[in-house]
Order: C-alpha cells, then structure tokens, then sequence
C-alpha cells in the first residue's frame, strides 16, 4: 500500500492500462484455447460478450447470430 502512495497519478494510471492490458490477454488466451477453431473476429466477440453482458446482444446481435448455434456460442 505504501507503494501506490509514492507513486505519481501518472504511474498509477500506467499500472492500471497495464494490467487492464493483462487481464484481456488473459481472457483471450482463456477463450483461445476453449476455441481452438475460432476466427480473430470470434475470439474479439467472445472477449466483447464477456466485458459487455447484457448491452452485448444490442451491439454485436446479429453479427452473432452468424456465427451459428447456440452450444456453440454459450
């Protein structure tokens, strides 16, 4: 704790984009490997759906739909 007090807003904000960074590297590996088959754009739809919940199917809907069946996008 006394780490983040010495350190600038400027740092601080560094810190956060880095591990905001991490923890999405983390997720698309996550998805990566649950999908061994899936597309860029499906690896970056499955990352939205998961950051986005519910306000996901007002923006990506019909695009996911494409994509096929339910099972396959659960």
């Amino acid at each position: 704790m006394s780490l983040m007090r010495r350190m600038s807003p400027e740092e601080k904000l560094r810190r956060a984009i880095e591990l905001t960074a991490a923890a999405r590297n983390l997720g698309e590996a996550g998805i990566c490997q649950a999908y061994p088959g899936a597309s860029k754009r499906e690896i970056f739809l499955r990352v939205a759906q998961r950051q986005l919940g519910d306000e996901f199917q007002k923006v990506f809907g019909e695009e996911w739909r494409a994509y096929g069946s339910a099972e396959r996008h659960a």
